[in-house]
């Protein structure tokens, strides 16, 4: 019997994690948002391009929670955009709002799903869906850190001119310019990082990916990213779903690891069909350690702030 996989939010990121996940044939997928015939037209579109591409998973798009019923995997894309003249608390407690409707309309239709998190303030919306939920802490995990280590590497691959692949990198902490990049732990086809390049050089990559999906939104004039977290949604999706268990830097509910309880926020994850199975809590230098607690601090002061 196929996975089911329900995306709710039919924008650009939502529309791309449908792609990957029907051309990776990860199961069949639901494309759900409010607005009524733009997910029944693009879940269209796409599935007419399967005898194209060569894939067999069935996809529609719907208005109606209805069609979620069974769902595997129900990843939440949906959220508002900043606007001008709007604080980032306001538009936590706007999205906060929109994951709180979706996650109870969710979790109603389908009671055994996993649910991954895409909308933003990202660790705090992971929150907001396992305090309505009251799901397990491993069946909610939010994506970030796959994204903010794919910009990382991608800078990486760029400054050296070598193959993305051959770079082994993570990226901790919370979405956002709090986040922890590790160059000490990162390697070039094996070879550390800082034999290869300076300090300056290396700091201005870190920097660079902190500020990477504001660098997007700047050159897009309106709109942000969606290729890359769309592919990175998949990934988790795949490891999920055909229980790769790959480890891979996700946000998970931490209770003491690294000092920290009580919040999501990005660490490496071992990622499986029964969710976040395990959490690796590695050794990082007292710099290391400090940036990773000072992040998930300001998790936590966002956190606060509602009331879920």
């Amino acid at each position: 019997m196929r996975k089911k996989i329900t995306v709710i939010g039919g924008g650009n990121v939502g529309e791309h994690v449908a792609v990957g996940c029907a051309q990776r044939e990860l199961g069949d997928v639901v494309l759900l948002d409010i607005l009524e015939g733009i997910p029944q037209g693009k879940g269209l579109d796409l599935f007419e391009s399967s005898p194209v591409e060569g894939w067999d998973s069935n996809v529609i798009g719907t208005n109606s929670y209805d069609d979620v019923a069974g769902s595997d995997v129900v990843v939440i894309t949906a959220g508002l955009a900043r606007k001008p003249g709007m604080s980032r608390d306001d538009l936590q407690a706007k999205n906060a709002s929109i994951v709180k409707m979706c996650t109870e309309a969710a979790i109603k239709a389908s009671p055994n799903a996993m649910l991954v998190l895409v909308s933003n303030p990202l660790d705090v919306m992971c929150y907001v869906a396992k305090q309505v939920s009251g799901f397990p802490a491993e069946r909610v995990v939010g994506m970030a850190g796959v994204l903010d280590t794919a910009r990382y590497r991608s800078f990486l691959a760029m400054e050296l001119g070598v193959s993305v692949e051959s770079i082994q990198a993570l990226v901790l902490g919370g979405h956002g310019d709090s986040m922890v990049p590790l160059p000490r732990l990162t390697t070039i086809g094996g070879i550390p990082l800082p034999e290869l390049l300076s300090q300056d050089r290396i700091d201005a990559i870190v920097e660079r990916t902190a500020k990477g999906g504001g660098e997007i939104v700047s050159l897009l004039k309106s709109g942000s990213a969606y290729h890359a977290p769309g592919a990175s949604v998949v990934e988790m999706v795949e490891s999920i779903l055909r229980d790769k268990k790959k480890i891979l830097p996700c946000a998970a509910w931490l209770t003491g690891q690294y000092g920290v309880d009580g919040c999501f926020v990005g660490v490496p994850v071992k990622l499986g069909s029964k969710g976040v199975e395990q959490i690796y809590e590695i050794k990082l230098e007292a710099g290391e350690l400090d940036a990773l607690q000072t992040s998930a601090g300001l998790v936590k002061e966002q956190q606060a702030k509602l009331d879920v």
